[in-house]
C-alpha cells in the first residue's frame, strides 16, 4: 500500500471513529433517565455558570472538573440536554480516538486498529452517556496510561509532561480510581527511570506536575474556593467513606472472578506471553516491553480493584477490545509469520463479547439501571420541558406509568412557579432550576441515604455540612425548602433544629419546610 493511500485511510478512519464515536453516546444516553446519576452534573454546570463556588455553594465530593467542564460546555452550547450529553460524547470521542493511535504506535495493522477502537467506543463512555464522576476520572488515567506507554515507546518530552496533568484532572473528577493509577504509575516511572538510568524524563514530569499545581491555583483562587473546604470535603470526608468501605469489605469469588471473567480471558494471551519471556530471557526485566507489559496489567487490575467497592454498575467492559488489542500486538511479536487465522478468531472473540456487553450496557442501560425498562413506552421529554429536547423520557420507578412522573414533574414546576418566596428545592430532578432558569441553592450535588455524598447525622463532618446549609439559607434568604421524594427529608431535617422547620404537604411526594426563626439561624454567617 502506497504512502498516499495509507495516510487516505488513516483520515478517513480518524474522522470516522470521531464521527461514529460522538454519535453513538448521544443516540443511547437519551435512552431513558435514572434522574440521581442522569442529572448528576446538570444543576452544578448551570449554577457555576451562575456564579456559585463549589465547597462554598455546593457540598462536593467528587466532579469538581467534570462540573467546571460542563459550565463551559453550557456557556458554549447552550443549557439543554443536547449541550449536556455533548460533553461525554465528545469525551467518548477523544479517548477513542486516543486508543486509535496508541495500536497504531505499537504496531497494529490498521485495520485492526480502526476495529478495536470502534469496539472500544462502544463500551467507553456509552454506558453512562451522560457526565458521570467515575468516567472522567477512569479516562483521564487512562490517557495519563497512554502517555506513559507513549513516553517509553518514543520519549518525547511532552508525553512525560502530560502524564501528572492527566492524573491531576482524574483525581478533581473523582478521587479513586485515580490516586490508585497514580500509585501505581508513580512506582513503574521509578523503576523505569532507575533501571535504565534516565534522568532527563524526571525534568519533564516536574514540569508537568508544576503546570497542573499552577492551575490547581488558578482553579482555588479565581474560583473562590475555600482551600480548608476542599480539603475537608474533596480529601478528608471521601477518605472517611473509603475506610468505612474496606473495612466492611467481603470479597466473593463472583464478585473477584465471574463477574470479570471476559476480562481476564482478554487480557490471557498478552498475560502468557510476558510471563513466559520473563522467566525464560533474562534481560527482558530492562526491557521497554516489560513496561508496556507492567503497565496495562496493573491498570487494569486497579480498575477491577477499584469496581470492587463502587456502589455503581460495572462499567470498565470496554477494557475487552483495549486487552484483546495488546493482546494481539503480543501475539504478533513471538510469530515471524502472518497468522492470519488467530488474528481472525481474536477479532471473532472480541467482536461477540462486545457485543453481549453492548446489549447489557447501551441497548438495555444497565448502568442506570434501566434494564428492566420497557423504551417503547418513553415519552419525549420536551412535554417537561423544551430544554430537554433529545431525550426519551422514562425512569424505573415510573416505567409503567410515563405519563404520571411527567405530570408530577410538570406540577412541581407550576407549585415552584407560583410560589414567589425564596426557595431551596432538594430533588434528583435537578434540572429544575436550570430549565426555570433560578437558583434553587442545593445544599449537595446529589442526595442518598448512606452517606456517600453527604454526612450521616453521626459523622464529624455533619457539623460542616450544616453549617453550608445554614449559610445557604442566610445569605439567600430562603424561606422555603422543598423536598421531592424520593429524597429523605432527613437530608435537611436532620441537620437543623426542629424549630427551625415548619412541615407542610404540598403535593403527593412533595413537602415544603417553611423557614422560622430559630436559634440556628440567629446571627452571623458561618
Amino acid at each position: 500500500m502506497s504512502v498516499k493511500n495509507l495516510t487516505t485511510i488513516n483520515n478517513f478512519f480518524i474522522l470516522f471513529i470521531l464521527i461514529f464515536s460522538i454519535i453513538v453516546n448521544q443516540y443511547y444516553a437519551s435512552l431513558g433517565a435514572f434522574p440521581l446519576d442522569t442529572f448528576y452534573h446538570f444543576d452544578l454546570g448551570y449554577r457555576i455558570l451562575k456564579g456559585d463556588i463549589p465547597f462554598t455553594d455546593i457540598w462536593m465530593v467528587s466532579g469538581v472538573i467534570v462540573n467546571y467542564l460542563q459550565a463551559f460546555f453550557f456557556y458554549i452550547f447552550g443549557i439543554n440536554w443536547t449541550s449536556y450529553v455533548l460533553h461525554a460524547s465528545i469525551f467518548n470521542g477523544i479517548i477513542s480516538l486516543a486508543t486509535y493511535f496508541l495500536f497504531r504506535e505499537f504496531g497494529l495493522k490498521i485495520y485492526y486498529c480502526f476495529l478495536y477502537s470502534l469496539l472500544f467506543s462502544l463500551l467507553a463512555y456509552t454506558s453512562s452517556g451522560t457526565p458521570f464522576v467515575d468516567h472522567h476520572s477512569t479516562f483521564f488515567s487512562l490517557l495519563a496510561v497512554y502517555s506513559l506507554l507513549f513516553a517509553i515507546k518514543n520519549e518525547k518530552n511532552i508525553f512525560w509532561i502530560s502524564i501528572p496533568i492527566f492524573l491531576g484532572f482524574a483525581f478533581l473528577s473523582k478521587q479513586v480510581p485515580a490516586f490508585y493509577i497514580f500509585l501505581i504509575l508513580s512506582i513503574i516511572i521509578i523503576i523505569y527511570l532507575f533501571t535504565l538510568n534516565k534522568i532527563d524524563p524526571l525534568k519533564s514530569i516536574l514540569l508537568g506536575i508544576i503546570l497542573f499545581i499552577f492551575f490547581l491555583i488558578l482553579l482555588i483562587f479565581f474560583g473562590g474556593i475555600k482551600f480548608e473546604s476542599f480539603i475537608n470535603q474533596y480529601i478528608l470526608y471521601p477518605q472517611s467513606i473509603g475506610n468505612d468501605r474496606f473495612s466492611n469489605f467481603k470479597p466473593t469469588f463472583d464478585g473477584i472472578v465471574s463477574h470479570f471473567k471476559f476480562i481476564y480471558i482478554s487480557i490471557a494471551p498478552f498475560f502468557f506471553i510476558n510471563i513466559k519471556l520473563i522467566i525464560y530471557k533474562k534481560k527482558f526485566l530492562k526491557k521497554k516491553d516489560f513496561f508496556y507489559f507492567i503497565t496495562i496489567l496493573l491498570f487494569t487490575l486497579s480498575l477491577i480493584f477499584h469496581q470492587f467497592f463502587t456502589k455503581n454498575q460495572t462499567y470498565i467492559f470496554f477494557l475487552i477490545p483495549l486487552l484483546v488489542g495488546f493482546s494481539h500486538i503480543a501475539i504478533n511479536s513471538i510469530t515471524e509469520k502472518k497468522n492470519n487465522s488467530i488474528a481472525f478468531f481474536l477479532i471473532l472473540y472480541c467482536v461477540l463479547v462486545t457485543s453481549k456487553y453492548h446489549l447489557r450496557v447501551n441497548e438495555d442501560r444497565k448502568f442506570h439501571e434501566l434494564n428492566q425498562v420497557n423504551f417503547s413506552k418513553s415519552i419525549p421529554a420536551t412535554k417537561i420541558d423544551s430544554k430537554l429536547k433529545g431525550l426519551k423520557w422514562i425512569t424505573p420507578p415510573f416505567k409503567d406509568n410515563v405519563e404520571e412522573e411527567i405530570n408530577f414533574i410538570k406540577d412541581l414546576k407550576s407549585q415552584i412557579q407560583t410560589d414567589k418566596r425564596k426557595k431551596m428545592v432538594i430533588t434528583h430532578y435537578s434540572f429544575i432550576s436550570s430549565i426555570l432558569d433560578e437558583n434553587f441553592f442545593s445544599p449537595s450535588m446529589a442526595y442518598t441515604s448512606d452517606g456517600s455524598i453527604i454526612p450521616l447525622k453521626n459523622n464529624k463532618y455533619s457539623q460542616k455540612y450544616k453549617n453550608l446549609v445554614i449559610n445557604l439559607i442566610k445569605k439567600n434568604n430562603v424561606d422555603v425548602i422543598y423536598i421531592v421524594y424520593p429524597v429523605h427529608k432527613g437530608s435537611i431535617a436532620d441537620y437543623l433544629d426542629k424549630s427551625c422547620l415548619k412541615e407542610k404537604l404540598i403535593l403527593k411526594g412533595v413537602i415544603s419546610y417553611e423557614i422560622k426563626r430559630c436559634k440556628d439561624l440567629i446571627g452571623k454567617n458561618n
